[in-house]
């Protein structure tokens, strides 16, 4: 602990030495008598007792000093405890997701897609979100973060420029490599289920089988939810996509298909409204003040000392 005004110290010690200065000037001269011996034995002595408000006095003054002086802690962690959860969002970054969101739409599927998962994020406050994109291959934008306002600047920046070279859609990739960034997180134990949201608009047509990636989230506490991005009728009676689908219900999640703007909006809302939970967060602060230590034992020194002077025997008599 220190000070970050340690110079009110001296004028503290200057006022006491002035305040005891006063005190000696203002005493009354004792005249004696020749029994004036009985008054220096101790049978006839007042009680050290009688000057305990003068002691909490000083004592409280001495703590409202120190709390004066701005005590604070270099370095202090604290646990804080809000309605949250780790959650990883996987966008598909497939060559489909440049077609119109819908017909006569200007917007890309991409665009509409980007645009819900910005405002999913804005609403969970309390959450630590991440970001994956897949395609080929799955990669991670952005790690478990409570800094929407960065995480956001991370949704703009993916394009389809982005993985260029790539066009497939490895939907088990990237539900395997979102499941490792959720357990792979120090202290991600003990704090109730976590999420991945998928978005895609089309079947998995490379890399590992999502049904497995499915089955070892489920394993992990990790629910799984799948936004499907203008699935056609002939898209979403492949028996593939049907398996997952279903899979997805099995474990507890929730399987949608939005074909606009607004239905992806509804979808994530609807997302927003099921997932809850408790998280626990630690936070670092550098010089922490804790003037409160010594403030509030100084009152309560202060209302001890005034409550004794209420009562009789604490009280001088002349």
């Amino acid at each position: 602990m220190r000070f970050l005004h340690p110079e009110l110290a001296w004028w503290f010690l200057a006022l006491f030495a002035f305040a005891a200065g006063a005190r000696v000037m203002r005493r009354r001269r004792l005249g004696l008598a020749t029994t004036s011996v009985w008054a220096f034995n101790n049978r006839y002595r007042v009680s050290a007792v009688r000057r305990a408000p003068t002691v909490i006095l000083l004592a409280a003054l001495a703590l409202l000093g120190i709390a004066l002086m701005d005590p604070v802690v270099p370095f202090a962690q604290h646990d804080v405890r809000s309605l949250g959860l780790d959650i990883v969002i996987a966008l598909d970054l497939s060559a489909s997701m440049q077609e119109p969101m819908s017909a006569g739409s200007p917007a890309t599927r991409l665009d509409a897609t980007k645009a819900a998962i910005k405002a999913f994020v804005s609403r969970r406050v309390d959450d630590r979100i991440g970001l994956v994109i897949f395609s080929d291959n799955a990669y991670v934008i952005s790690p478990l973060t409570f800094d929407h306002a960065s995480l956001a600047r991370y949704i703009d920046f993916v394009d389809n420029d982005l993985l260029r070279g790539e066009g497939m859609t490895a939907i088990g990739e990237g539900l395997a490599l979102s499941h490792a960034l959720l357990v792979r997180q120090p202290g991600a134990s003990g704090r109730g289920h976590k999420v991945i949201v998928v978005f895609t608009d089309g079947e998995n047509t490379m890399g590992r089988d999502p049904l497995g990636a499915l089955q070892q989230a489920d394993a992990a506490d990790i629910r799984v939810h799948l936004v499907g991005i203008a699935l056609d009728q002939e898209v979403r009676s492949k028996p593939k996509v049907q398996a997952l689908l279903r899979a997805v219900g099995k474990y507890g999640g929730r399987s949608f298909n939005a074909s606009s703007a607004s239905e992806l909006d509804a979808a994530s809302r609807t997302i927003d409204a099921i997932e809850k939970g408790v998280l626990v967060r630690r936070t670092s602060e550098h010089d922490a003040p804790v003037y409160d230590w010594f403030a509030i034992p100084a009152l309560i020194c202060f209302a001890g000392a005034f409550a004794l002077r209420a009562v009789p025997a604490f009280v001088d008599q002349t």
